[in-house]
């Protein structure tokens, strides 16, 4: 039974079918999280003592760094799922998690760059923590490269797969850079083994918008999906079905 619920998993339509229900409790969802977060950090969280006001671009700048870490692993992972049980719908998972992740990751290196100025005194800085960071942007470009470059559908998602797999070496070195390394770059301040060494006051804002984030990115990540399985699978009677039906509707 439990193969049979994992097949049924990989099918695209079963995926477009059951997932129409969750898109507007999603959207509902992150976005109150995410303004609510967002009017919390931005207008009732106390200033820092050090860095004043410049440090509220952490309610943006940290939840997407997370997503984009947290994303790669989502592309690698479905990319070795379609390689190992040669399945359609993680490719297009992974496919759909390449552009996310590379504006996520853009969103990252901007902001943080935007609060390195005030902080450090400069706008960027080669240290091993941004370094690793802007690999992971050119990584996400060349997944999405790689999806062009193929006339074949198929060449294409194993070629990115390989990618996405080989890429994984970079996550742990950004993950421990500042450990590994002395860095301009601060040390984690959200830690689940040990205290943080943020202020509660701060931190509870922090984490919803983080949460706020992880919703947000699923409701993308699953409209991406959608789009490519009727991009894929349009030649297939259940899409035609779909799409007469909408046209009825219409």
């Amino acid at each position: 039974m439990s193969w049979q619920w994992f097949h049924r998993l990989g099918s695209p339509r079963w995926f477009y079918e059951k997932t129409t229900p969750w898109l507007p409790w999603l959207t509902v969802f992150s976005f109150a999280l995410i303004i609510t977060s967002a009017i919390w950090g931005l207008a009732f969280a106390p200033t820092d003592f050090k860095q004043g006001n410049s440090y509220r671009i952490i309610y943006i700048h940290v939840p997407a760094a997370f997503l984009a870490l947290a994303g790669y692993y989502i592309m690698a992972i479905s990319g070795a799922v379609g390689l190992i049980w040669k399945m359609k719908l993680p490719f297009m998972v992974m496919k759909s998690a390449a552009p996310i992740g590379a504006l996520l990751t853009f969103v990252s290196l901007v902001t943080g760059s935007i609060w390195g100025k005030p902080t450090w005194g400069t706008w960027w800085e080669w240290d091993a923590r941004i370094t690793s960071m802007l690999i992971l942007f050119f990584l996400y470009l060349g997944m999405i490269a790689l999806q062009q470059a193929f006339m074949h559908r198929d060449t294409a998602d194993k070629a990115s797969a390989v990618l996405a797999l080989v890429g994984m070496v970079n996550i742990p070195i950004i993950y421990k850079s500042v450990d590994w390394w002395n860095t301009l770059h601060q040390p984690a301040t959200i830690k689940f083994t040990s205290k943080s060494t943020i202020d509660p006051s701060m931190l509870y804002p922090l984490l919803l918008m983080v949460i706020g984030f992880y919703c947000f990115y699923a409701l993308v990540l699953l409209l991406y999906t959608r789009v490519e399985i009727l991009r894929r699978e349009h030649r297939t009677q259940w899409v035609n079905d779909l799409i007469s039906a909408s046209d009825k509707r219409g």
